[in-house]
Order: C-alpha cells, then sequence, then structure tokens
C-alpha cells in the first residue's frame, strides 16, 4: 500500500491547477499583447475589421507619440529637402512634417515625480507610524488604526469636490506637490496596515539585545528592524506605486498642463481623421514599462511581502 499524504497534492491536481493558471495567465496577457501589437501598426490595420493579428510592423505610432506634425501643401512639401531619417520618411507619406516634440515626455516625467515622489513618502511615513504602532503603548490605538483604516473604506473620488476647492485656495492645483501629498494620503492608510503586520513578525528580542549592546532606539530601528522589514516596505512599495502611477480621476480633476500626467495625457492624442491608436497604444506600452522594471526589480521580494504578516506564531 502506498502511503498517502493529506498535505501533499495528488498529481492529478497539480495538473489542474498548472493547466488553471497557465489559461489564467494566458487571459490576462492577451489584453497586454494586444496593445503591444497594436503600437506596430498603421493606422488602418489597428481599426481593420476583422482585427489583423499578422500584419507588416511599423514605429509609425512611436514616431506620432513623441511627434506633433502639421500639414503643407504638395507644392510646400516638394520644396523640402529629402527626409533627414526615418520619422520624416514615415510623416511625409501623409503629406506632412515634424513641427516639434510632442508632450508626452514631460507628461511621462511628470508620471515619474509624482509616482515614485508619492510612493517614497508613504512607505517612509507609513514605516514610522506602523513601527509606533507596533511597539509602544499608544492610547485609543485600536481607535487610531480603524480610523486610518476608514479611510480606504471610501472611494478617493468622493471627496473629489472638496479636494478641488481645498487646492484651489491652497494654491497646489496643478502642482507636482499638490499631487504627491494627495496620493501618499491616499496610500498611508495602505502602508501602515501592511508594515504593521509586517513588523509585528520580527521579534521584539532583536531590539532589546540591540539596546543592551548600547543602541539608540533609532539606531536599533534603523540597523535592526528595517533591515528584517525590507520584503515588507518592498511589496508594499509596488502596490502604492501602482495606484499612484494608474490613478486617471485626480489627474483630470487637478492637472491640466504643469504637473498633467501620462494617463490623463494619452487617451487625447489625435491623428489624421480621428483617435490615433497606434499612437495610444505605444504611448501606453511605454507607460506601462516602469512599474513593470520596479516589479521585476523586486520580484523576490513580493511573494514573501504578500504573505509575510498573514500567520501567527
Amino acid at each position: 500500500m502506498s502511503a498517502y499524504s493529506i498535505t501533499e497534492p495528488s498529481s492529478r491536481a497539480k495538473w489542474t491547477a498548472g493547466i488553471l493558471v497557465t489559461l489564467y495567465a494566458v487571459i490576462t496577457m492577451v489584453p497586454l499583447l494586444w496593445i503591444v501589437a497594436t503600437g506596430f501598426k498603421t493606422p488602418s490595420d489597428a481599426i481593420s475589421y476583422p482585427p489583423k493579428v499578422f500584419f507588416e510592423p511599423t514605429v509609425e505610432g512611436y514616431v506620432n507619440v513623441f511627434t506633433t506634425r502639421t500639414r503643407l501643401s504638395p507644392e510646400a512639401l516638394a520644396a523640402l529637402p529629402p527626409p533627414a531619417n526615418f520619422a520624416e520618411e514615415i510623416v511625409r507619406q501623409y503629406d506632412m512634417v515634424i513641427a516639434g516634440p510632442s508632450r508626452f515626455g514631460e507628461r511621462f516625467l511628470n508620471s515619474v515625480i509624482i509616482g515614485f515622489g508619492s510612493t517614497f513618502l508613504s512607505i517612509f511615513l507609513g514605516t514610522l507610524a506602523a513601527y509606533a504602532f507596533s511597539r509602544f503603548k499608544i492610547p485609543l490605538k485600536d481607535d487610531l488604526l480603524f480610523f486610518i483604516l476608514s479611510t480606504r473604506m471610501m472611494p478617493p473620488i468622493a471627496v473629489a469636490i472638496p479636494i478641488f476647492l481645498m487646492y484651489r485656495q491652497l494654491g497646489l492645483s496643478d502642482t507636482h506637490l499638490g499631487m504627491i501629498l494627495l496620493y501618499t494620503a491616499v496610500n498611508i492608510s495602505l502602508a501602515v496596515w501592511l508594515l504593521k503586520g509586517f513588523i509585528d513578525e520580527i521579534p521584539r528580542e532583536y531590539e532589546e539585545a540591540a539596546l543592551i549592546d548600547g543602541y539608540t532606539r533609532f539606531q536599533a530601528f534603523y540597523k535592526v528592524v528595517l533591515p528584517q522589514a525590507a520584503t515588507g516596505i518592498a511589496s508594499t512599495a509596488i502596490f502604492c506605486l501602482i495606484f499612484a502611477w494608474n490613478e486617471y480621476a485626480f489627474a483630470v480633476l487637478l492637472t491640466s498642463g504643469t504637473a498633467q500626467t501620462a494617463p490623463p495625457f494619452i487617451p487625447t492624442i489625435i491623428g489624421v481623421g480621428g483617435q490615433d491608436w497606434p499612437a495610444v497604444a505605444a504611448g501606453a506600452t511605454l507607460f506601462l514599462v516602469p512599474v513593470m522594471v520596479f516589479t521585476i526589480l523586486l520580484r523576490k521580494h513580493l511573494l514573501r511581502g504578500i504573505t509575510f504578516g498573514a500567520v501567527r506564531k
């Protein structure tokens, strides 16, 4: 009689789970792959019906997303010198010339500044608050933690009008600082609750030993607790960045020029005769890259960080 384990899944269960996970991964990846492919299509191929799976790739979408173009008469085009690069060759096919760079680079940089700035501030403040809640006796600690959590129960857009009026009075509308503070305020509750769970799992004996050795409380936190909580900090940072990076409603309401991020800018890309879908897809593809790279760099910490505080000893 062969041994049977109630904890070890059977071969059939493993195969079933593997098939389901693979199927789920394929289904979730198809839209992303379609966006990437659309970025290399021509406008006619992008809107063709039935949709084209096989096509001749072109970088026209990427040229359009980074440039502004203007139309010239045939006589004016004939008087111009030959195209100096491949981008001008593509634009000349539509009787147009490149008038200058688009604002996509500025909007993309705004997303980087606001997204990573608010993530850093959320993690910095959240780590300090989580450590205080985890290690010190704070009056009404449970009530304060519930109040912090309650800010996550209401959708942020529900307070859009009060925030809009407040920002207009304070002069924070369409500023990097205003958007960083707003996204930090939204993310701080998530950061505090996640990081508190991670810090609770770190034995207090480590800090007590450091204090006996002559460390100050801050030195014990910085040199003992912080390295142990690095996994939790990394996973929390990913969640905070994803929210700040993808946020659309507040970016539309509170920004228009100086601090506008990429999400409200990408859908406004207009091409010849209407929406330039290859340029929109190219912009969306480029917009995915920073979060993808950030997640890949921290992938070793992500899985352990998600489950680190789930089980109490």
